[in-house]
Order: structure tokens, then C-alpha cells, then sequence
């Protein structure tokens, strides 16, 4: 994890530490986070992966991500801003997939990691 990632994480984590569940799912950070998700998920669907919207209270929300030709290959993605407030799609291991400016660009990154190679 980089220092970066790291930091954006601790700051998510900050925030759902000391905002009540209800104040963190209506924060427009919450909502700008939902909305690129849910727009990538749709990009995702049209490449043919499966896709799971998951918004646990009290925590960031996540797309869930799975190739469905081998549901082994899976994986939640998140959307986040950089230390230079730059929103991005994330890995789960706090890696940067793509700007979240580029959800086409996502989601070819996300199909390539999550392709079934033989």
C-alpha cells in the first residue's frame, strides 16, 4: 500500500470513526463515492462482469466485482479521493485502478486483471 493510499484510508476510517452510520451514508463524500461506482458498475455490466453494489453501515461503499465465466476471479473496487483531491477507482489493496473521471478506463482495467487467461 502506498503512503498515499494508506493516508486516504486512514482518513475514510477517521471520518467513520467519529460521524455516526446515517451522517457518513449522507455526506456528499459518501454520495460523490456511490455515484461513481454505480456508474462504473453499469460500464462493468456492458463488459459483460457481474457486479454487486455493497454499502455496509458505517463504512465506505464498495463494488463488488466478478467475472461470471469463473466467479473465482472477483474483486471490490473503490472510489476515493487522492491526497491532491483527485477522485480515483482503487483496488482493495489501496492501488489506483483509474481516474474516476474514467469508468471506460476502469472497468477495461478491471476486465484485463479479472480475464480468465489460458
Amino acid at each position: 500500500m502506498t503512503i498515499e493510499a494508506q493516508r486516504t484510508a486512514e482518513a475514510v476510517a477517521a471520518q467513520d470513526a467519529t460521524t455516526p452510520a446515517v451522517a457518513v451514508a449522507h455526506s456528499p463524500t459518501w454520495q460523490t463515492n456511490l455515484a461513481r461506482l454505480q456508474e462504473l458498475g453499469e460500464v462493468l455490466a456492458r463488459h459483460g462482469l457481474r457486479t454487486r453494489l455493497m454499502t455496509p453501515p458505517g463504512r465506505v461503499p464498495s463494488l463488488h466485482v466478478v467475472n461470471p465465466s469463473a466467479s473465482a476471479l472477483a474483486e471490490d473496487v473503490y472510489a476515493g479521493r487522492a491526497q491532491d483531491g483527485r477522485w480515483w477507482f482503487w483496488w482493495s489493496w489501496a492501488e489506483r485502478i483509474a481516474s474516476g473521471e474514467d469508468p471506460e478506463g476502469a472497468a477495461s482495467m478491471i476486465e484485463h486483471v479479472l480475464a480468465v487467461t489460458g
